[in-house]
């Protein structure tokens, strides 16, 4: 069955960890076997050819590039300038990928119509076809001023999260506290002319309350959990996901072990010890179908190889292409086909359809 994903990092992992994701995940692994720089060395997830071979069609694809000043210890640049050159270099390699057929990059109906035509298409083998991209920016701290968010929707951005860790130009992100910027109050609103899809992960409580009230465009959470669950200010709470329910959101679930499970300890714990498996994933699906009443909410945005790999995903995963496992399991936990279908693909198809539409 086709999926969807809305959150992965795949131009970051080709340029800062070094991954020619053209390669399947096996020989990334085993070129990485003796590197130790980065505590998921040889423990990546994601590459093109598993894309394919999981039949994940089309995913939301980032660029993210953090501003740092001089009191903040967070990795990242030290001027807005050095952050935009960065996501720069992340796009080239996207186009990169496009010039060598490995990817095509989605950004209006049309366009999208046709890719899922493709990818539904069985006369045509799966591993011959691009794998789609909606471009993304996770955090703003690159946009040097407004006139470089009107830039990057020219060159294709079609979705945008003000905030991601920590401060922020636009917006204060996880682990901290308080509204948006002034900044972020008109880049929202320069969002919401060009009709952007304003993703909502990383923002504090405060400033979501904000956005919720300023942007009137499309609205998403690419990839978020469920607070009640695992209690974190990065996930959900049960009021947030009955806003975003009102707003026809669709909520991303999200597989980092510790937005799973409660008490994870990243470089301590171990996923199977701890039991981490994709039925944690279920677990906070089943908590915002309560909510809403239905699947039409739930969906993936799985963030595998966002700054982890095997060590803190669930174990019962090798690569990513292991997300069709998620059809059996949610057909014992009850979920109807038409669920699953929702689930994999539709929901997001039918949300980025209404957006771009409109």
């Amino acid at each position: 069955m086709l999926i969807i994903d809305a959150h992965l990092d795949l131009s970051m992992n080709a340029l800062e960890w070094n991954r020619d994701l053209k390669q399947p995940v096996a020989a990334i692994r085993e070129r990485e076997k003796n590197m130790m720089d980065k505590p998921d060395r040889g423990k990546g997830m994601v590459a093109l050819p598993e894309l394919r071979k999981g039949k994940i069609g089309l995913v939301v694809a980032t660029m993210i590039a953090r501003f740092v000043d001089a009191g903040n210890t967070l990795p990242g640049w030290h001027s807005p300038e050095q952050a935009w050159a960065q996501t720069q270099g992340q796009r080239a390699w996207y186009e990169a990928m496009e010039d060598n057929g490995e990817m095509t990059r989605i950004s209006n109906a049309i366009a999208l119509q046709e890719h899922i035509q493709l990818w539904n298409d069985d006369t045509i083998p799966d591993h011959t076809k691009p794998v789609g991209y909606i471009l993304s920016l996770e955090g703003a701290d690159s946009l040097v001023n407004l006139s470089y968010l009107e830039k990057s929707y020219r060159y294709g951005l079609r979705a945008l999260g003000p905030a991601h860790y920590g401060p922020g130009r636009y917006s204060p992100g996880t682990g901290m506290e308080g509204p948006l910027t002034k900044a972020g109050v008109e880049l929202v609103k320069e969002m919401d002319k060009l009709n952007m899809i304003l993703d909502v992960t990383h923002l504090t409580d405060e400033a979501f309350s904000q956005i919720i009230e300023l942007y009137k465009g499309p609205v998403w959470a690419s990839h978020h959990n469920c607070r009640t669950l695992v209690p974190h200010q990065r996930q959900l709470t049960d009021e947030q996901i009955k806003i975003l329910i009102n707003r026809n959101a669709v909520i991303g679930g999200v597989l980092d072990a510790w937005m799973l499970k409660p008490g994870w300890v990243r470089g301590k714990n171990d996923p199977v010890t701890e039991h981490i498996t994709l039925d944690r994933l279920i677990d906070h699906y089943d908590h915002i179908c309560q909510i809403a009443g239905s699947s039409r909410h739930i969906a993936i945005g799985s963030d595998l190889d966002g700054m982890f790999g095997r060590e803190q995903s669930p174990h019962d995963m090798n690569t990513i292409a292991d997300l069709q496992l998620l059809k059996d399991l949610l057909a014992k936990r009850g979920y109807t086909q038409q669920d699953i279908e929702n689930v994999f693909h539709k929901n997001w198809l039918r949300f980025l359809q209404q957006a771009w539409e409109a």
